[in-house]
């Protein structure tokens, strides 16, 4: 038998649920396409809520649902962030939709992973941990140590790496060690907490800053916030000189080894991850 036949293309669903869902599109595509490991990659849509910022038909033609796919369908799964930070759970419109795909997450998916609010929103539901807004926005790029060392999400990482950052929220510390049986803090900051928590199988994966954001996304950003008048602070440890120079990537190696460790990992293996 030929050795490509014996190995299965991981499918990676990606529940899109950030405004700027073209922009959000495409930096996947760019990360899947850093790692050098094949895999398919299937946008999902909510079918409760429209989004605002994106036409219907567009998401009709290029993305899925849930209800699309039968149980074995995905391997992975990545639930983004979206702008939600300030309003409670019961009161985002499509949190009961969101609840159904996080249950089928954890009883039909190898490893999900949660981005930024999506982080929140999973650890919430699974655990029950509350959210803790901020005033001031946790905005830029911050060095994170590793906790685990030894941890096969961090194979091949430098003991301190950087991350773009962009909520209204932390998460304490003392919540998540509440349930060391069931998760692990594998990186952290000692300004705005923890980064990257894990649960024990692996089956959840927590982000709270943005692995995936492109060099000038943070940029964007604040621009943008700069035009609608909100009172915003230049990022942090992000812009070497001028706000209009092209920002250097500085997190770029370590998601590429990051979503390698991932696929290897927890995706492109048999029974249960762990």
């Amino acid at each position: 038998m030929d050795f490509k036949d014996e190995i299965k293309v991981p499918n990676i669903g990606i529940l899109n649920l950030m405004p700027n869902k073209i922009e959000t599109e495409k930096q996947f595509f760019t990360i899947f396409s850093e790692i050098l490991i094949e895999v398919n990659l299937h946008f999902f849509r909510l079918e409760t809520y429209i989004p605002k910022n994106c036409d219907i038909e567009y998401l009709k033609e290029n993305y899925i649902t849930f209800n699309d796919i039968d149980e074995n369908f995905l391997d992975g799964l990545i639930i983004t962030g979206a702008p939600l930070e300030l309003k409670e759970f019961h009161q985002v419109k499509y949190w009961e939709e969101l609840k159904s795909i996080m249950e089928f997450s954890k009883n039909n998916i190898k490893s999900t992973i949660y981005i930024c609010w999506g982080a929140l929103a999973g650890l919430y539901h699974h655990y029950n941990i509350p959210k803790n807004n901020v005033n001031n926005k946790i905005f830029g790029i911050f060095p994170h140590y590793i906790v685990r060392k030894d941890h096969k999400l961090l194979k091949g990482f430098d003991d301190e790496f950087l991350v773009p950052h962009s909520r209204y929220f932390s998460i304490h510390e003392k919540h998540i060690k509440g349930y060391e049986d069931k998760l692990d803090i594998l990186a952290t900051n000692d300004e705005i907490g923890a980064f990257l928590i894990a649960s024990k199988d692996l089956k959840e994966i927590y982000l709270t800053g943005h692995f995936e954001y492109d060099r000038d996304t943070l940029k964007k950003e604040y621009k943008r916030d700069i035009i609608l008048g909100k009172s915003i602070n230049i990022p942090k440890n992000y812009f070497d000189d001028e706000v209009d120079e092209v920002p250097k990537m500085k997190w770029k190696a370590h998601r590429i080894l990051f979503f390698t460790n991932w696929v290897l990992e927890c995706l492109l293996r048999k029974g249960e991850c762990k």
